[in-house]
């Protein structure tokens, strides 16, 4: 055997070893997964830590009942620092707030699959009855896949009186495992039957399953979440750069549903042309590095950060406008 040849076969079966070990090593530690987040309460917040309901609450600032927002994170699960610091900011201007877990903490699915839509109408019940809110001023703010069950949660229950969706589904989808397991249901169930769902189209290099699976939709008519139902306004942002999901696509489908439907169903849509997956929520810190993250789902460095700027106060603005307290009659002067 020529000596080359023999060198070879060594160099190869060096590779061979290498990319085994490279193998086992991400299955071992699976980078891919987000880490299970259970945040702390923030100043002034309190830990909820029932059955079927783990979260933190911040009964907000100021005199008498207040609008309570109920707080959703996307599929990362667990209750992560984003929602919990959505939670915080949105209680220092006025509101009462709850940022939930809904899977993968102690007691919930680890898929994302028929998770029971009852930890949100759960955590609902119980955040009206707080002393510190007014019942008949609630939110739900979702992100994500939370802005997925925001829409489904509130197009079921009348008592929500506003909707924030950001980079949201207009359609239920089917779950999925961050282990690369198979999944064949719905991502939400309800009264313990899987929700329509519209199936997932593996795709190729492409971080994008959602986009070919649209295509299909027609023959899964009844994935579709009824959004005319949600009487209360509705507040949905997007970025055209998304590379996750068709954030800005389905966004616009859940605004002309709703006009189709009439009735005066108020929908406002931000949608950004820069920004991508992570260009929605607070604005960064300032004087904060910019994370990696921000544009790994799509946008630039500049868009997802002016998006942040331009979105959250106007989501500030739209939760206040939709939640206002009722006017009180005037009192008609006697002569």
């Amino acid at each position: 055997m020529p000596k080359w040849l023999k060198w070879l076969g060594i160099a190869l079966g060096g590779v061979l070893v290498l990319l085994i070990a490279a193998g086992a090593w991400l299955w071992n530690t699976k980078p891919w997964i987000p880490a299970i987040e259970l945040a702390e309460p923030g100043p002034g917040g309190q830990r909820v830590n029932q059955p079927g309901l783990i979260g933190n609450f911040y009964p907000g600032t100021g005199e008498g009942k207040r609008a309570a927002v109920l707080v959703l994170g996307g599929s990362e699960g667990g209750l992560g620092g984003a929602s919990n610091r959505e939670a915080q900011l949105l209680a220092a201007r006025g509101f009462a707030t709850l940022a939930i877990g809904y899977y993968r903490l102690p007691g919930q699915p680890e898929k994302l699959e028929d998770v029971p839509l009852e930890a949100i109408t759960r955590a609902l019940d119980w955040l009206k009855v707080q002393d510190a809110v007014d019942p008949a001023r609630l939110a739900i703010m979702g992100t994500s896949k939370g802005a997925e069950a925001a829409l489904l949660v509130a197009s079921r229950r009348p008592d929500v009186g506003a909707v924030v969706a950001a980079v949201p589904s207009h359609v239920v989808w089917q779950g999925f495992d961050w282990n690369f397991m198979p999944v064949k249901s719905s991502s939400w169930s309800a009264d313990g039957k899987s929700v329509p769902f519209l199936p997932l189209t593996p795709g190729g290099f492409s971080s994008d399953i959602y986009t070919p699976a649209l295509a299909a939709l027609s023959q899964h008519p009844e994935a579709v979440i009824p959004v005319e139902r949600i009487t209360g306004p509705v507040l949905v942002l997007c970025g055209e750069d998304d590379s996750l999901w068709p954030s800005c696509p389905m966004a616009r489908a859940v605004k002309e549903r709703r006009e189709a439907a009439g009735a005066g169903l108020a929908t406002t849509l931000l949608a950004y042309k820069d920004a991508g997956h992570f260009g929605v929520g607070p604005p960064l810190a300032d004087g904060k590095k910019v994370p990696f993250m921000l544009t790994v789902f799509g946008g630039t460095e500049t868009g997802n950060i002016a998006a942040r700027q331009d979105g959250w106060p106007r989501t500030i603005a739209f939760l206040e406008a939709a939640l206002s307290p009722p006017a009180k009659p005037s009192v008609a002067t006697a002569r």
